[in-house]
Formats: structure tokens, sequence, C-alpha cells
């Protein structure tokens, strides 16, 4: 039952003395509203970061790098190692392979192609890849469709093309699927614009075909640029990684210390070392936080002592008309406890509302590929009210301790 006599006295109380309740709410206010704008601005940048990945977070792709420099098995240095369709058969045997897929880069790794399309020009990546490439790399079809398998039995001169490639070749609203592009001086048809989940802009440059026209057609046969692929479910890619790059080493007899020999990068790798980064990233925020919280609670409890040293003479009254310790302390619990949760409550609001302003600026005006939706969820929100509760209810202990030590008879008599 609510004792409202109570909370009359507290709310006078409070009125009593404006500017000293306001200056003391505002210490929490500004700690909760701290927390969740860190908190936001961390979620809104790590959640950036793992888009750029994509939604690949465990591929791995393996190319050749130079020539060897170890001797083995009666084989010399500087051999060039080539990446065969015989090693992606070897390869595509391991049970711990999930998807996979051979690349070809026409004219080497980085060098972009010049290509027209009736009177527009433009460079761009042009990659020949299998049909599984666009399920590895989670593409999205804004028209049309992606590479089929018939299309690389038939090795068709067929290519899809990145959202950027479209807005760079053509007219907008001009209709892409069914047009021509030439590319080293052949003509392909345009069949899919896909849109990349990533947020790396480099990924919606791209022109893709099937990687058998593209070793025949621009004579890449004798050899594969490099390999992608990922794990079955449940599989590390890291050890897949290491399994993968042993049995090409085998296969072309190379050292097992001649670590130059094949380059790779792992996804898993580097998205593991941006979650441990963001996960630094928010103990320190929560450490900061918490601890401007805590001082805010402390001025409270600091304040409260002072109030407590100011209502002695009513306080020993009300011992004398038959209060109870428990109703003394009981009361200033509630008052310092009321006044944390209020003002931390409202820092939780005023930073909510923050974070959604600039979201929606930052949509307004096309966002911003480091950042994403800046925002705090419901579990974060009820643990930091927790917290605070308990802070308050922790500042509360002295003060409520001591206004509980009061005698009546001393404090009848305090001027």
């Amino acid at each position: 039952m609510i004792d409202i006599d109570r909370w009359q006295e507290i709310f006078f109380t409070l009125k009593q003395h404006k500017l000293r309740t306001v200056l003391t709410a505002f210490g929490v206010f500004w700690g909760m509203f701290m927390l969740v704008i860190m908190l936001g601005a961390g979620k809104s940048l790590e959640t950036g970061a793992v888009k750029g990945f994509g939604g690949s977070t465990n591929n791995v792709y393996i190319w050749t790098g130079g020539r060897t420099q170890i001797p083995y098995k009666g084989l010399p240095t500087g051999r060039r190692i080539t990446l065969k369709d015989e090693d992606m058969a070897a390869i595509r045997e391991l049970p711990e392979l999930g998807l996979s897929t051979k690349h070809n880069i026409l004219g080497g790794w980085q060098v972009n192609q010049y290509i027209v399309h009736d009177n527009k020009t433009g460079t761009f990546e042009t990659v020949g890849v299998e049909p599984e490439a666009f399920q590895l790399s989670n593409y999205t079809f804004e028209s049309g469709r992606s590479i089929n398998q018939r299309d690389y039995d038939e090795r068709r001169k067929l290519v899809v093309i990145g959202t950027s490639v479209k807005d760079i070749l053509f007219e907008p609203g001009e209709e892409t699927i069914g047009e021509e592009l030439v590319i080293g001086g052949i003509n392909f048809t345009v069949v899919g614009v896909f849109d990349p989940v990533s947020t790396n802009p480099g990924e919606s440059e791209k022109i893709m075909m099937a990687n058998s026209t593209m070793r025949t057609t621009f004579n890449q046969m004798g050899w594969i640029g490099h390999i992608e692929f990922a794990p079955v479910e449940g599989y590390s890619s890291i050890l897949l990684e290491n399994k993968v790059r042993a049995l090409i080493m085998e296969r072309h007899k190379v050292h097992p210390d001649d670590v130059g020999t094949l380059g790779s990068y792992n996804m898993q790798k580097e998205y593991e070392k941006v979650l441990g980064l963001f996960t630094g990233i928010q103990v320190f925020t929560w450490v900061v936080a918490i601890g401007t919280i805590f001082a805010g609670v402390v001025g409270v409890g600091n304040i409260m002592l002072i109030v407590v040293k100011e209502r002695t003479r009513e306080i020993g009254i009300h011992k004398a008309l038959g209060a109870t310790p428990w109703n003394i302390v009981s009361t200033i619990l509630l008052e310092t406890v009321f006044l944390t949760f209020i003002s931390g409550y409202f820092g939780l609001v005023a930073g909510v509302f923050l974070l959604e302003s600039v979201t929606s600026l930052l949509e307004s005006s096309g966002g911003n590929n480091m950042f994403a939706r800046a925002e705090i969820d419901f579990g974060t929100a009820v643990i930091a009210l927790i917290t605070l509760v308990l802070a308050g209810t922790l500042a509360a202990i002295l003060p409520a301790s001591k206004a509980a030590r009061v005698d009546p008879i001393v404090a009848l008599q305090d001027e």
C-alpha cells in the first residue's frame, strides 16, 4: 500500500531546495546519458565494421605467392607454384569443406579493365567465378540473376555487374538486363545487377562472368588465380585454412616451413579481431560511464547527509511521536532512490532520443559506411537502470543509518 503522507513529505523536501535537487540530479542524469551515448556510438561503429564483412565472416582466400625458398625432396629453390584445377579437385575432397570457388582476374590482381557500353566507358575489375561465389559473398540481386551452372558449363559470354558499374555505364532508368558490354574487344551480355552486402565500395565496382568463360576467352586455361572457400557449419575456418595450405604444399612438393610460397587471407581471424576490439571498447565504456554514475550517486549521498543534518529536529519530532527507526530509514532510502532513478531514467530517454536523431540524420543524408544504426538494446538499458537503483540504495545507507540513530531528546534541543 502506498504511503501518501511519506511521498508528500519527500516531494515537499525536494521542492524546498529546488536548485540543490536539480544540480544533484544532474550528476546522475549526465552519467546515464553518457553511458547510453557511448554504448550506442560503439554499437553503431561495431555494426558498421561487421557489415563491412558482408555477412561472410569465415571465408578464406588462398593464392600463390613468391618462389620457393627452401629446397625440398630433391627439388631446387626458385620454383614458382601455380594453382591448378587438380588442386581444387583435391581440396574439394576434404569433408570439412563447404562452399568453394575458383577465381581468375582479367589482367591480374587490382588491374582494372577498360569497359565500353555504347558511348560510355569505365575501368572495372573483371573477375571469373564459379556459381558458388555469389553464395559465399552473400550477394543480393537488384535485378536479373546470377551466373548459374549451365552458364558455366556452356561457357556463355554473360556477365553480372555491380550497382556502381550500372550507375557509371548506364543512364538512370535505362534498361540494364540484356544490354551488351565490350570487354577486351569481345561482347558480353548483362544478365544481372548485384548489390553486395559488404560496405566495401570496391565490391559494387566489379564485373563477374563464369570462370570457364574467362579462362577460355582470355587464354587463362593453365592456372587458377586464387581460390575462395568456407568450412561446413560448426568447423573452424582457421583449421580448414591450415589443412588446405598443407594439402597444396604437399601436392607441389613445397617444404612445410616455406610459408612465403602461398598467400592467404582468413576473414574469421579479422572478424575475431574486430569483435575483440569492440568488446574492449564496451568494457571501457561501462567502466567510464559507471564511474560517472557512481560519482553522481556519491553526490546524492553527500547531499542526503546534509539533508539529514538539516532535518535533525524534524526527525526527532517524528521519533517522539512514535516513528520507528525503519520509518525514518525507509523515508531516506525512498527519497535517494527516487531521485537517482528519475534522474537516470531521464538520462536514458535523452540519450536514446539523441541516438535516434543522429541515426535519422545519417540515414537521410545517405549514411556513412563507417557507421550503422546507433542504438542501445533493451537488456542493456535494464541492466543500467538496475545498476543505478543499486547505486542509489548504497548511497542512501549512510545518511539513512545516521537518521535512524538520532536521539529524539537531543534532536528537539537542536537549533
